[in-house]
Formats: structure tokens, sequence, C-alpha cells
């Protein structure tokens, strides 16, 4: 309801000024008032932005069971993955023993049951996978930021390096490196790291060389500002995102170079259940018993593939280019 105030003085005809009530006043603002949007941080976009694509919520999803598999082996895996059932040699997945134990996945032919070592074998492959990225990107990215904000003869010197190294098949120089140390989880992690900085470095140096000549990076520089603190506080954070990229797609590599480097009995020695020695383990009984081989090595076809195409949705989402393409 309005009300009309009028003074007796008015002139004929003078307008009459209306006064909504409060209520009514109150109802009008609130129904032009726009909808506030959500605040998220940068990292909460990010995530929402990796789910929105199916393939990569889908991908999330696997690689999310296979690491919770790992963590909590003792406790989801069947049995020991070193115990023997003499009962059930070389049983196909969904099979029952005479005693009554069930193998959802069959055994091999040492008795054991594969489900079991497959969901250990995960905790092997995803530590040396992890483990190795860790390391190989830090010295990358170190050696990186040197050669690009530097310049000069640590530039040429260390661009040699990864020169010479790249010359070498990567495989061919684990592999080496593996037989004259040993294999062990650590020296596994070690070679890999150490063998795999070389993508790092080249792709931190590209873009350090870039972002040096930036207006903030002379301005700092002018001031008297310390090549760490601007490796630190300026150029260090601008090439984050792309090595993120890089080190997701690098974890699929090294879980797949674990697997080859235990395949060829050069990775953690058995009887430590590795995918890639599983699948070693049943190459000889291919035509007999399929699901040895098989089951590991799907277990490593899913797996990677899970993780590089979560890198490939990162790259998508965190690449200014691509952003308005997701």
């Amino acid at each position: 309801m309005s009300e009309r105030r009028m003074s007796a003085t008015d002139p004929p005809g003078a307008l009459s000024v209306e006064r909504e009530s409060p209520a009514r006043a109150t109802l009008g603002v609130e129904a032009a008032a726009p909808r506030r949007r959500v605040e998220r941080t940068p990292a909460a976009q990010v995530v929402v932005d990796l789910l929105r694509a199916p393939a990569a919520g889908f991908s999330v999803a696997m690689l999310i069971l296979v690491t919770l598999g790992a963590i909590l082996a003792p406790i989801v895996a069947p049995y020991d993955p070193l115990d023997q059932d003499i009962a059930a040699r070389l049983k196909p997945p969904l099979s029952r023993t005479e005693e009554g134990a069930s193998h959802l996945l069959g055994t091999d032919a040492v008795l054991r049951d594969i489900l079991s070592r497959a969901i250990y074998g995960g905790r092997i492959s995803l530590t040396i996978g992890l483990a190795s990225v860790l390391l190989a990107g830090g010295i990358g990215v170190l050696l990186g930021l040197i050669a690009g904000y530097a310049g000069g003869r640590w530039d040429s010197l260390i661009m040699r390096i990864a020169d010479i190294q790249l010359a070498i098949p990567f495989l061919v120089l684990a592999l080496a490196t593996v037989a004259v140390v040993g294999p062990s989880l650590f020296n596994l992690i070690a070679v890999l790291g150490i063998t795999g900085w070389v993508i790092y470095a080249r792709v931190v140096r590209a873009e350090t060389l870039s972002i040096r000549e930036r207006e903030y990076v002379l301005a700092a520089r002018t001031v008297g500002v310390g090549p760490a603190r601007i490796l630190a506080r300026h150029i260090l954070p601008n090439v984050a995102s792309s090595m993120i990229v890089v080190a997701t797609l690098q974890v699929a590599r090294m879980v797949l170079f674990e697997a080859s480097l235990s395949f060829l009995g050069l990775g953690v020695p058995p009887p430590t259940p590795t995918w890639g020695g599983m699948v070693a383990d049943g190459r000889n009984y291919i035509d007999s018993a399929w699901w040895v081989a098989t089951i590991p090595g799907l277990i490593i076809f899913v797996t990677v593939l899970a993780i590089t195409m979560v890198g490939d949705r990162l790259r998508d989402v965190l690449d200014p280019r691509l952003r308005g393409e997701t």
C-alpha cells in the first residue's frame, strides 16, 4: 500500500508524491538485487574445471581407487601377496578351491592370489612413479631456472649436458645404470629421477627466458632485489602451472618405465610384487592361463591412461590459451 501526502496549500493540479511502504520497498530491492556468484579459490576452481569433463572425472575416480587400494593394501587385500595356496595353482578368475577359498582374479603359477599381488604391486609402481618425478622435477626445475636466468656459460653448460643425455635413449640409459648399481626400490627411484630431469629443465628454461624480461622482474632487479629472491618470488610461481602438467604426464611415463624394468628383471627384486614383474611371471602361460599376465597388464594400461587423461585436462585448464576451449 502507498500513502499520498498533500499539503492544504498545494495548488490545484499539483502532483502528488507517493511514498512506498518500507515492506514493499524492501521486496523491490531484493527482487532487483543480482545473485552473488560463489567465489572460489584458484585451487578450487582448477578442481571444478578439471572435473567438468566426464573423461577426466572418470580418470580421477580410477586414480583415487588405485591410490586408496595401494594405501590400504593390508586392509583391502584378501590374502597376503606372498601366501601360497597349494590347492589353487593357476586357478581362473572367480574360482574357488576345494577348501572354499575364493580368488576373484585367479592365481598364478606359484599359487599366489593375483588380486592381492596387484593391490600390493600398486604400492611399488605409484611410489616409484611419484618419488622419481619429485626427484627429477626438483633437479630439472633448479637447473632450468639457473640456465634461463643466468644465461651465458651456465646456460650453455646445462643445455649441453641435457643434449648429451637426450642423445641416449632413456630406457637404455636406465637399463645400463640399474645393471651397474643393482636393482632395488631406492636405486630405481634414483635412476629414474636422475635420468628424467631434462624435460623439466628445458621447459623451465624456455619460460624463464621470457619471464625475466617482463616489467615486474626488471623493476625488482632495478631496486636491488637479489637473483634468488627474484627466482623464488617472481619466476618460479609463473612456471608452476607448466610444471604441474609436465609432472602429471611424467608420472604415467615413470610407471611404464618401472613396469618395463621389472618385466626385464631389473626392477624391485622378487618376491616383492610389482605390476611389471607379474606380467613377466605370466608370459610363459599366455596360452593356458591368460589371466596371469593379462590382468596386471590391464591394470597398467588403465592406470597410465587415467594419469595421461588427467594431465591432458590439467593442461587445458591451466593454459590460458586453451582455457576458452574447455
